[in-house]
């Protein structure tokens, strides 16, 4: 592979993750539909999962590959960017109301699942066993959410218009929305496989090392349906979907696609994704959940400015300061 090629693979990779995991939410929601699944289930499992799919997807690919750094890299990245870069853009566009549900439970849950990992991941390996007790505590969350959601009467209203306008796209036939589902998983596969590909030779290219190829380049790329949907939510005033977004996916990425990659190939984690590099997720959880306190469940333009600011000063660390990179 030379440049060219590996710029190619790049793209179009992170292309098709974006396009496939659309197809998979498509397919999934119609077929659960026809199945007579109720949309509350839907909406917190399929489409919630589904922006989740290029991260698990990515990880699991760099996994397979023996390039577990990547795998790690791409969660802790993905995690950063989802709330420095994207909040805070979506921040700057307009400022960001929180809902009290989200600080009380969703923030809460998101850092207790980021410091889940330290001792999953401490002894510099991680293990078939750890990653499926990451899985269970996911399923275990996700059946209280649900469970909860169904007390309080959420979504009876049915699903989120973004949703419904797709579902309206698929053909009456379930044999179609099958086929969406097998072509998104098979599309999410090869994407995700030429993506680290590409993504792996560039940053040798460049001199970087794995875990911060993981941190930047496939993190940033794996993020880009949430910087979209975040910021058409936030266009349009709809915060939940906004910020409930941003901090489900975090949840699902630290839970579901490390304990996804682990159980498919068990791999070392470098020192540095055990140091500081974890160290930095947890602080800007940390720092996202005080701005939202700090502005009374509103996330101001100037907090968003100091998100994108933060944002700034990690990439200047993992490009300048971090000795061999």
């Amino acid at each position: 592979m030379n440049l060219f090629w590996a710029v190619v693979f790049l793209v179009l990779g992170l292309l098709l993750l974006a396009k496939c995991a659309d197809l998979l939410v498509v397919g999934a929601v119609g077929l659960a539909e026809r199945l007579g699944v109720s949309s509350l289930v839907i909406g917190l499992t399929v489409v919630a999962m589904g922006t989740s799919a290029p991260e698990v997807a990515a990880s699991v690919a760099a996994a397979v590959r023996r390039i577990g750094d990547v795998a790690i890299g791409n969660v802790y990245g993905s995690n950063i960017a989802n709330l420095a870069l994207v909040g805070g853009l979506a921040a700057l566009i307009r400022p960001t109301r929180v809902p009290a549900s989200t600080i009380r439970r969703e923030i809460p849950v998101m850092i207790a699942a980021a410091l889940l990992l330290w001792p999953v991941l401490a002894d510099g390996y991680l293990s078939r066993a750890e990653s499926a007790g990451l899985l269970l505590v996911f399923a275990a969350l996700l059946a209280g959410t649900i469970w909860l959601a169904k007390g309080q009467g959420r979504n009876k209203g049915g699903l989120p218009p973004e949703i419904s306008d797709k579902i309206l796209k698929i053909p009456p036939k379930t044999t179609k929305s099958v086929v969406l589902i097998l072509a998104g998983l098979a599309g999410l596969a090869f994407g995700a496989d030429i993506t680290v590909r590409g993504a792996v030779f560039l940053g040798r290219a460049v001199g970087l090392s794995e875990a911060v190829i993981g941190l930047t380049i496939i993190a940033i790329g794996t993020s880009l349906p949430e910087l979209a949907t975040c910021i058409v939510a936030s266009a349009k005033g709809h915060y939940d979907l906004s910020v409930g977004n941003l901090v489900g996916s975090n949840i699902f990425n630290t839970l579901l696609v490390v304990g996804v990659a682990g159980t498919v190939r068990p791999f070392a984690v470098a020192e540095r994704l055990i140091g500081l590099d974890y160290w930095i997720m947890i602080a800007v959880g940390a720092a996202f959940a005080a701005l939202v306190i700090i502005g009374k469940r509103v996330i101001t333009r100037a907090a968003g400015v100091a998100l994108l600011a933060g944002y700034v000063i990690y990439l200047l660390y993992l490009f300048s300061w971090t000795p061999g990179r």
